[in-house]
């Protein structure tokens, strides 16, 4: 049987500006490896040639968001790019407050520091890094309440990132509403593979707050991408817009964050977005404390308009299409050679199942971690494990850990700036070490810090 090889996605744009790279010796990233403590973190960006650490912040904007750099409005208060950022904020997610923030951590620093207390509860299908650190930084606990198809990497059930409704309710009727400030739901579900949640579940998580109080709000950084999986997966909006979808998903919360680092397609900020008054002034305070004015929250003025302008460009479905179908390329070339990879494929990246990669290593020597040392060694490639050296938790009586179900490798794809052919690099090179994945070492922890230990953790290779 001839299995029909998969196309490279045409680019819906010309590229008019090029960055250089350049290879970096197999010997040199062997010291480099030993100097950053086999932390990929730590390595010099200049000595990496294909960087998927992360799709935050890393991606290529437009001519239209450059030209809005030189006409961005630097006073201190009132700014005009403030202005246009908000009208940009409400047209999507429809709500009365626009609060920027420098990015999407400080986004939610601020928004918990003014809602959550010591022994309350978050629930969420799945808190990403910094939201469960920002939660348990105020004392309270994150908990995820994903669906269980979202840890079956073979299942291909559509909306892997949905809630499991009957969960939230047995865990409210549990704590009691007095203990759970807020919910929220992250759209896309990074932790769970980049897996959209259906509109349908939206609706039901809605309705279930609602009927105890308890506010929802979105972690919306990729709220564009999941409008497009629900366009493409849910029935009944074949026909909608992404706009008029995005605009009903968050028709049924009462606010956001967002990292504008992802689908604002920008390089820095964020953003609060919310109708209660009196918790807008409450952000609003820690804002000032911390961030700096309302209308600036530690940005410049150049960065509110590109914002604007890239939560313009990313509604728009050819940029959309290009940008699904360049990960679903990478995922289908991995997926064809027999490598283990999540499915169905994600928004935003391709997620490696490193234990199955590396049956060889067990979880206490962290395969995942062992997984990304190796791309980089092998062929100058930085990716992030989303497994036991980010989610760990350690038992409190016998202090072991306690590994997350996944363990995963992310190949976070930024948005416009590789090609076809930099995505075929990473295909054969992933495919080449999975062939020799005999000779890969496993981890062990030589110093760890004890929150976000993943940033700045050194190892050493067993």
């Amino acid at each position: 049987m001839n299995i029909k090889s998969p196309k490279p996605p045409l680019e819906p744009f010309r590229i008019k500006s090029v960055e250089r790279i350049k290879p970096v010796s197999r010997r040199e990233r062997e010291n480099v490896l030993k100097e950053s403590g086999f932390n990929v973190f730590n390595i010099p960006a200049e000595k990496v040639l294909i960087d998927l650490l992360t799709d935050s912040g890393t991606s290529a904007m437009s001519d239209h968001q450059w030209a809005g750099l030189m006409v961005g409005d630097e006073s201190y208060a009132g700014a005009r790019s403030f202005y246009h950022l908000e009208a940009a904020v409400k047209n999507i997610f429809c709500f009365k407050h626009v609060i920027p923030a420098h990015q999407g951590r400080a986004a939610e620093r601020i928004l918990f520091g003014a809602m959550v207390k010591k022994g309350d509860y978050v629930p969420s299908n799945n808190h990403f890094d910094t939201t469960r650190a920002n939660v348990e930084a105020r004392g309270a606990a994150a908990v995820d309440l994903v669906i269980d198809e979202a840890y079956n990497p073979d299942s291909d059930y559509p909306f892997k990132g949905d809630m499991d409704t009957s969960r939230l309710k047995k865990f409210i009727e549990k704590k009691g509403t007095g203990k759970i400030p807020l919910a929220m739901l992250t759209i896309t579900n990074n932790s769970g593979g980049g897996q959209p949640v259906s509109l349908r579940n939206i609706r039901e998580v809605s309705q279930i707050c609602k009927q105890h109080r308890i506010p929802l709000f979105f972690d919306a950084c990729r709220f564009a991408e999941n409008a497009y999986f629900i366009k493409k997966r849910e029935k009944g909006y074949e026909g909608k817009s992404i706009l008029d979808i995005a605009q009903e998903i968050f028709s049924y919360g009462q606010g956001a964050t967002m990292s504008a680092k992802k689908d604002a397609l920008v390089n820095i900020g964020g953003f609060v977005t919310l109708d209660d008054d009196k918790l807008a002034e409450k952000v609003k305070n820690l804002l000032i404390l911390g961030e700096g004015f309302p209308t600036y929250g530690g940005l410049a003025g150049r960065d509110l308009e590109a914002i604007a302008r890239g939560l313009e460009e990313v509604l728009e479905e050819d940029y959309l299409d290009y940008r699904v179908s360049q990960v679903a390329y990478l995922g289908q070339l991995l997926d064809q050679a027999g490598v283990p990879v999540l499915k169905p494929f994600g928004g935003h990246a391709i997620y490696l199942l490193a234990d199955r990669f590396l049956p060889h290593i067990p979880r206490h020597q962290y395969p995942g971690w062992a997984l990304t040392v190796a791309l980089y060694r092998q062929a100058g490639i930085r990716t992030s494990e989303i497994g036991a050296i980010m989610f760990a938790k350690k038992d409190a009586k016998t202090g072991r850990e306690i590994f997350p179900k996944l363990e995963l490798v992310r190949l976070a794809i930024p948005r416009r700036v590789y090609t076809s052919a930099q995505i075929e690099y990473v295909a054969e090179a992933i495919i080449r070490l999975y062939e020799n994945r005999d000779e890969v070492r496993g981890m062990r922890i030589v110093r760890e810090s004890p929150q976000l230990r993943h940033f700045t953790i050194r190892m050493e290779e067993i």
